[in-house]
C-alpha cells in the first residue's frame, strides 16, 4: 500500500510520488495500491507493507489517521509480525524525520532510483524472519533508517544530548543515498483528474547550484544534476507526447541545464505545434527573449522567477546572486517574447531583515511595472521558515514577518499589483514540524483535526508542556521544549540539532560555515 498524505488530484501531480508508485508496479514480486485521502485502489486481503511520499511539512500529521483508518497501530513499536511495514520518504523525512520518527518502522533518505529498490530487496530477503530481525536487516542497507534501533538521550533539563544506536551493527550515522545516473524522472501517470490536467512532467534538473541559505530544494539534493539531452530529455520528452500534449518541464532552476537553449530550439520544431510547454521557476537572468518567445508560443502565458527580496542587501545574505538590472531585464525580455505575464516569488522574516528592505520589495514591483506596461505583475510572499539540512537551520521565525506581510499588501494591492501571500500561521506549524524532535509526536497523535489551524497546535502543544496528553509508548521522554524555543529562537551553534545522527550532503560544519558567512554580509 503505497499512501499520498493529500486528495488524488494532489497526490498524482507528485512526480516523486508516481516514480515510487512505478518503481513498485514494475516489479513481478511486489502487488502495489494507492492511496489517498479521498480515494484508492481497492484493498489486499494481507498488506505487508504501507508506505507513505511525503514532500510537505505540513501533511506529514496525516499519518496517524491513514494508519487508523487501515486498522494499523499508529506507534511503531506496538506492530506486531502481521503487521505491516510503515515506512516512508521524500524531501521532509531525509531532512527531518524525527517528529514522525515514532509512527515509521523505515525511512528512506535520499533519492529513490537506488534506495528503494535496495529497500525492497531487503526486505524480501528476510520477509518470513520474525519483524525485530527484519527492522536490523533493513538498517544495514545504506539509506535507510530505523527510528526504533536509535533512542534519543537527554539531560536533566530536557536539552537534547544525542540520538544513539541502541544495538551494536547499526550505524550510528545514516547518510543520505544520491542518485548519479544520466537520466532523471518523469511521469509515469497524465491524467486529466490531477492538479495539473493532462500533463506530462519531466525532470530537467535535480538540485540548483545557486546555494540559496534558506533553501531545502538546493541543500538536501545535492550535488546539481543534469541528465543527457539526448539520452535522457528527448526520450522522456517524446514518450510522453504519445499520450499528451501538455509538458511540463521541472526543476529547481529548469534554465540551468546546460543544454537547455538546445531543448528549447528542438520543441520550437514545426512538428510540436499545439504542444503547449510550461516551466517551473526559472533563474532571473537566464531569462532571455528566446526563451520568451518559443514559451509564448507553446502555449505559455507567464514566467516564474524567484527573487526572494526587492533589497539587494536581502539578496546578498541569502546568497541569492542577482541584481535589480537582472529581475528588470527578465521582466522586459518576457515582455518582448511574447508572455503576458511575471510571476515573483519573496520571501519576509529572513535573518537581518529589516522594514526598509520589505519596502524595497515593494518598491521593486512597483518600479517593474511602471517600466514594463502591459506585462501583469504577481507577487507571492511566504515567511521564512528554517529547514533542517541547511545554513539557516539555527535561525527562527521572526513574528514581524506577519506584520510585513501587511505592510506588502497595503503597499501593493492599491497599485494593481496581484499579491499572494502565504499564511503566516501556516508559516510557523512548518517550523515547529521542521526543528522539533521526537517529543512532537505525541502532539502530532492528539491535535487530529485541529490540525487545520495555528489556535489547534498551539492548544495541544499546550497540554504537552502541562503533562495532559497520552505519552508515546516506550521508553518516557521528557516534555518538549517551549513553543518558541522551536519555533522563534536562534539556535546557538553548539546546540545538538534533532536530525544529528542524519547526514545530508553537507556536513554540519560546513553549513554552519555558510550560516557565517552570510550574516558577516548583513552590514
Amino acid at each position: 500500500m503505497l499512501a499520498f498524505p493529500s486528495t488524488y488530484s494532489i497526490g498524482i501531480t507528485s512526480l516523486g510520488y508516481q516514480i515510487v508508485w512505478a518503481t513498485l508496479a514494475q516489479r513481478s514480486d511486489v502487488d502495489v495500491r494507492r492511496l489517498f485521502t479521498d480515494q484508492g485502489d481497492p484493498l489486499p486481503r494481507h498488506c505487508d507493507l504501507f508506505g507513505l511520499s511525503l514532500s510537505w511539512e505540513l501533511d506529514g500529521p496525516v499519518l496517524p489517521e491513514l494508519l487508523q483508518n487501515q486498522r494499523i497501530p499508529i506507534w511503531a513499536v506496538e506492530r506486531g509480525d502481521n503487521d505491516p511495514i510503515v515506512f516512508g520518504g521524500g524531501p521532509v523525512l531525509t531532512a527531518n524525520p524525527e517528529p514522525l520518527a515514532p509512527f515509521f518502522d523505515a525511512v528512506l533518505l535520499g533519492d529513490g532510483e537506488l534506495l528503494l529498490p535496495a529497500f525492497i530487496d531487503a526486505l524480501q530477503a528476510c520477509r518470513d524472519a520474525p519483524r525485530p530481525e527484519r527492522l536490523r536487516q533493513l538498517a544495514r542497507v545504506p539509506g535507510v533508517y530505523v527510528p526504533s534501533l536509535y533512542a534519543p538521550r537527554y539531560d536533566g533539563d530536557g536539552s537534547l544530548l544525542a540520538v544513539e544506536p541502541i544495538e551494536s551493527g547499526v550505524p550510528a550515522l545514516v547518510e543520505k543515498q544520491t542518485w548519479r545516473g544520466n537520466t532523471l524522472s518523469h511521469s509515469t501517470v497524465v491524467t486529466p483528474e490531477a492538479a495539473w490536467p493532462d500533463i506530462h512532467m519531466v525532470e530537467v534538473v535535480r538540485s540548483c547550484p545557486e546555494l540559496c541559505r534558506f533553501c531545502l530544494a538546493s541543500y538536501l539534493t545535492l550535488p546539481f544534476r543534469t541528465p543527457s539531452l539526448d539520452d535522457g530529455l528527448i526520450p522522456a520528452v517524446e514518450k510522453g507526447l504519445q499520450a499528451t500534449k501538455r509538458l511540463g518541464l521541472l526543476g529547481a532552476s529548469v534554465t540551468q541545464h546546460p543544454q537547455f537553449s538546445d531543448l528549447l530550439q528542438w520543441l520550437d520544431h514545426d512538428r510540436f505545434e499545439g504542444t503547449r510547454v510550461s516551466v517551473s521557476s526559472v533563474r532571473a537572468a537566464t531569462v532571455t527573449p528566446e526563451l520568451g518567445r518559443i514559451l509564448a508560443k507553446r502555449g505559455s502565458r507567464s514566467l516564474t522567477i524567484a527573487i526572494e527580496s526587492g533589497s539587494e542587501r536581502m539578496r546578498d545574505v541569502v546568497n541569492k546572486k542577482l541584481t535589480t538590472e537582472a529581475i528588470h531585464a527578465a521582466a522586459s525580455h518576457a515582455k518582448q517574447g511574447g508572455l503576458k505575464g511575471l510571476k515573483l516569488y519573496g520571501m519576509v522574516g529572513l535573518p537581518t531583515e529589516t522594514d526598509d528592505d520589505v519596502d524595497a520589495t515593494a518598491q521593486l514591483l512597483l518600479t517593474l511595472k511602471k517600466g514594463t506596461p502591459g506585462l501583469r505583475f504577481t507577487l507571492g510572499v511566504s515567511t521564512f521558515v528554517p529547514k533542517a539540512q541547511t545554513p539557516f537551520q539555527w535561525q527562527g521565525v521572526r513574528p514581524e514577518a506577519d506584520k510585513r506581510l501587511k505592510r506588502l499588501t497595503k503597499a501593493l494591492k492599491p497599485k494593481g499589483i496581484e499579491f499572494r501571500p502565504e499564511s503566516y500561521g501556516w508559516s510557523v506549524i512548518q517550523a515547529l514540524l521542521s526543528r522539533s524532535d521526537r517529543r512532537l509526536a505525541p502532539v502530532i497523535a492528539a491535535v487530529g483535526d485541529r490540525r487545520e489551524s495555528l489556535g489547534g497546535w498551539k492548544t495541544t502543544y499546550r497540554a504537552a508542556l502541562n503533562g495532559e496528553l497520552d505519552s508515546a509508548p516506550g521508553p518516557a521522554l521528557p516534555p518538549p521544549p517551549p513553543w518558541a524555543e522551536v519555533v522563534e529562537e536562534v539556535w546557538e551553534a553548539s546546540r545538538i540539532l534533532p536530525w544529528t545522527h542524519l547526514r545530508g550532503p553537507l556536513a554540519p560544519e560546513k553549513l554552519r560555515e555558510h550560516h557565517d558567512q552570510a550574516l558577516a554580509l548583513a552590514g
